[in-house]
Parts: structure tokens; C-alpha cells; sequence
């Protein structure tokens, strides 16, 4: 299943510079990913500091 964003994101973009197929991108008011892109590698969920992301 691919990651998520919850609505906890800050939108401080760590998150999208550790993901290796760049599919996180900054949306309204919280970063986005693509789930047709995401790989489920975790490493989006492992860097962020409130725990937005989330598999779905």
C-alpha cells in the first residue's frame, strides 16, 4: 500500500528529499505523494518529525 500525508504535516519538506522516486510534492498546505509512484520504501515516514506519513 502507498504512503499517505495526514493532515499533522508541517510542510517542512523533509520528507520529500528523502524519497528516492520523488514522489512527494508540496501541496495546499501539506506535502502530497503520488501513489501511483510510491515504492512503500518508508522513508518518508522514518525522516518526519510529527509522523504524517502514514501507509494506507
Amino acid at each position: 500500500m502507498a504512503y499517505v500525508i495526514n493532515d499533522e504535516c508541517i510542510s517542512c519538506g523533509a520528507c520529500a528529499s528523502e524519497c528516492p522516486v520523488s514522489c512527494i510534492s508540496e501541496g495546499d498546505g501539506k506535502y502530497v505523494i503520488d501513489a501511483d509512484t510510491c515504492i512503500e520504501c518508508g522513508n518518508c515516514a522514518n525522516v518526519c518529525p510529527v509522523s504524517a506519513p502514514v501507509a494506507e
